[in-house]
C-alpha cells in the first residue's frame, strides 16, 4: 500500500484527526486566524451571478457575511472592520450582508462607514427586517460582544418593515438597500420569537411579504427572501408570495448538505428564486477552527468526516476552505456565498479560494468515498 492509501486508509478508520492535527492546529489559533490558500491560482476575476428568469441576483457569486463584523464570536475594533471591508472589496468581492441583528446596529453602521465612500452601483447590499431596534443604556444579553446600545423587539408588519429599512438606511448612511430579507422567522429561533414560528409567519404573510413585494415594484428595492437557517419558511414563502432570494445558513456546506440539494433547492429553483449561501464554512469548522456553526457544538460525526476530506485535499494539493466554498457556490440556484471573515486576510484568502482550480478527481474522490452525495454539483475545472 503507498503513502497516499495508508494516509487515506487511516482516515477512513478515523484516526486521520490525528495525523492531520498539526496542518489542521495551523489553521486553528483565535479569532481571525487563516487557513493557508493552497492550488494553482486562475488569473481571474472573481465569478459572477448570471442572471436567471428576470429575478435579481447579486453581482459577484462571493459576498461576504457581516457576522463578524458585528462582534460575532469575539469583538473587533472599527480599524480592523475597515481593513476587513477594504480587503474584500479590493479583492474582488462585490455583494455584502448585514442585519440590524448583527451587533444590534453595529455591523450596519461599520458597513456604512465603508460603503457611503463609493459608488452605490459597484456594490450590492443586503439586510433584514423583523427586529426594530430601540436605543437603551442596558442592552440586553445576546451573543453579539460589545453590541451597540441597543434592544430589540420583534414585528414583521407592514409599518415596522419599512421602518426597519428606514432605519437601516440611516445607520449605513446609504441611498439604497438592494436585496431585504425577512430575518430569523424560523422554527429554531421559536424561544426568541416568544411564540410558534407560525404565528410571526402569518404576521409576516399579512405585512412584511406584501409590504416587500409593493417596494420591489416601486423600485426602492431589487429583490425579497427570507434570512433563515431552516428551509420550511423559505418554502412555505414559496407558496403564499412571489419571493426573489433566500439566505438559508446552516444548511448547505461540504460536510451536510444532501436535504438541501434534494428537497429544498429544486423547489426554490422552480420557484425562480435564488439562495445565497449562508455559513458554507460552518461558522468556521471549515476553515480549521474547532468551532460549529453558532452555537459552537461540534456534531459527532463531524470530525472524522471532515478529517477525511482534509486528507483528500491534502493529496489532490488543495485547502480544506478552498474546497467547501467552491463546493457550496456550484449548484446553478445559488447565486453567492457569504463566508464572513474577521481580518483583512481572512477576506484576502476567501477571494483566492474562489480562484484556484481544484482537479477534477479531487471532486471524483469525495464522491467515490461517500463523503459527498453522488449528484452534488462540482465547479467546472
Amino acid at each position: 500500500m503507498n503513502a497516499r492509501r495508508c494516509f487515506l486508509a487511516a482516515a477512513a478508520l478515523g484516526t486521520a484527526a490525528v495525523v492531520l492535527a498539526p496542518r489542521m492546529a495551523r489553521a486553528q489559533g483565535g479569532p481571525g486566524s487563516v487557513m493557508r490558500t493552497r492550488g494553482e491560482l486562475r488569473s481571474r476575476p472573481l465569478p459572477a451571478a448570471a442572471a436567471r428568469g428576470g429575478r435579481y441576483r447579486p453581482p459577484t457569486r462571493l459576498g461576504l457575511g457581516g457576522v463578524a463584523i458585528g462582534n460575532g464570536f469575539a469583538p473587533a475594533s472599527d480599524a480592523q472592520c475597515q481593513d476587513t471591508l477594504q480587503a474584500a472589496y479590493d479583492s474582488g468581492t462585490r455583494y455584502f450582508d448585514t442585519s440590524p441583528w448583527y451587533g444590534l446596529g453595529l455591523s450596519e453602521r461599520r458597513f456604512g462607514r465603508f460603503l457611503h465612500t463609493l459608488d452605490p452601483d459597484d456594490y450590492a447590499i443586503s439586510t433584514k427586517v423583523g427586529r426594530l431596534l430601540t436605543a437603551t443604556d442596558d442592552p440586553p444579553q445576546t451573543q453579539w460582544q460589545d453590541p451597540a446600545p441597543f434592544d430589540y423587539t420583534y414585528d414583521y408588519s407592514a409599518a415596522a418593515t419599512r421602518r426597519s429599512i428606514e432605519d437601516s438606511l440611516q445607520r449605513l448612511g446609504i441611498p439604497r438597500i438592494d436585496v431585504v430579507f425577512i430575518h430569523d422567522l424560523s422554527p429554531d429561533n421559536e424561544q426568541d420569537l416568544g411564540m410558534p414560528w407560525e404565528q410571526r409567519f402569518a404576521e409576516a404573510a399579512k405585512g412584511a411579504m406584501p409590504e416587500l413585494t409593493k417596494m420591489r415594484e416601486e423600485g426602492l428595492i431589487k429583490a425579497w427572501g427570507f434570512g433563515v437557517n431552516r428551509p420550511e419558511p423559505a418554502l412555505r414563502a414559496i407558496e403564499v408570495a412571489d419571493p426573489d432570494i433566500f439566505l438559508l445558513a446552516c444548511q448547505y456546506s461540504l460536510l451536510d448538505h444532501a436535504q438541501a440539494l434534494h428537497e429544498t433547492f429544486p423547489k426554490i429553483a422552480a420557484h425562480g428564486a435564488s439562495v445565497v449561501v449562508g455559513s458554507p464554512l460552518l461558522a468556521g469548522y471549515l476553515a480549521g477552527r474547532e468551532r460549529y456553526l453558532y452555537d459552537g457544538t461540534i456534531p459527532d460525526w463531524a470530525p472524522d468526516k471532515r478529517a477525511r476530506v482534509v486528507a483528500i485535499a491534502d493529496a489532490h494539493g488543495i485547502d480544506l476552505r478552498t474546497a467547501a466554498l467552491q463546493f457550496a457556490a456550484a449548484p446553478e440556484v445559488v447565486s453567492a456565498v457569504i463566508p464572513g471573515a474577521r481580518t483583512a486576510e481572512q477576506a484576502r484568502q476567501n477571494a483566492r479560494s474562489m480562484r484556484v482550480r481544484i482537479p477534477g478527481d479531487f471532486w471524483a474522490e469525495l464522491k467515490a468515498e461517500q463523503l459527498i452525495e453522488a449528484d452534488a454539483p462540482v465547479p467546472a475545472v
